[in-house]
């Protein structure tokens, strides 16, 4: 019978995957070097269009002036993938895409600042349910403080608006009807609809 020999375990220096990466990554920014702006341009619109992630991103960095349409359908993919999440993980702290949460935050400013709030309030009750869901389905419902942080923005706008005060409060009555837990922006909401409540 032939003899198997055991080959020695070679042990894992520190340091030396980063090395390994760092000396490929400067090596792809060589390569990139020699590329047209032309083709880069047409590298990053491709890895774009493959992930809402590089996405949202590349929108952010950049500061990308999108039209209202595109920031409100936008704005509708941000709060699917801020909201999405795997119902095989039901009662725990399961993860989710903190970066959508601030796309939507993002998002819902500037259509404000276009002058679009009633577009701003629809997505706010969009966000509202499918954000309190989440929480309900979670442990501890983490990304209850996001989802309140984008709606204290619209909530905000709504309270200098010149809306009439039942256009105001009507709003807030369904956004406390769209909360499934019952507490996000709780106070906001209350402290909007009583002042126009007066």
């Amino acid at each position: 019978m032939k003899k198997v020999t055991k080959l020695k375990r070679v042990p894992r220096v520190k340091g030396v995957k980063r090395a390994k990466e760092a000396d490929s990554l400067e090596t792809l920014r060589a390569t990139l070097g020699d590329r047209s702006k032309e083709e880069l341009i047409e590298v990053v619109v491709e890895l774009a269009r493959g992930s809402r992630v590089i996405q949202r991103e590349l929108e952010g960095r950049y500061d990308v002036k999108l039209s209202v349409e595109q920031l409100v359908a936008d704005t509708q993919m941000a709060i699917s993938d801020a909201t999405d999440f795997d119902e095989r993980q039901l009662n725990s702290n399961f993860e989710y895409d903190y970066g959508a949460y601030e796309t939507v935050q993002r998002n819902l400013r500037r259509l404000i600042e276009l002058g679009q709030l009633d577009h701003a309030m629809e997505l706010s009750l969009e966000l509202m349910r499918d954000g309190s869901y989440q929480v309900e389905m979670s442990d501890e419902g983490l990304m209850s403080e996001d989802i309140a942080e984008c709606l204290r923005i619209v909530i905000q706008a709504v309270g200098r608006s010149k809306l009439s005060s039942p256009a105001v409060i009507a709003w807030c009555d369904k956004l406390r009807k769209s909360d499934r837990v019952g507490f996000i922006a709780e106070k906001e909401i209350e402290a909007l609809r009583k002042r126009f409540a007066i």
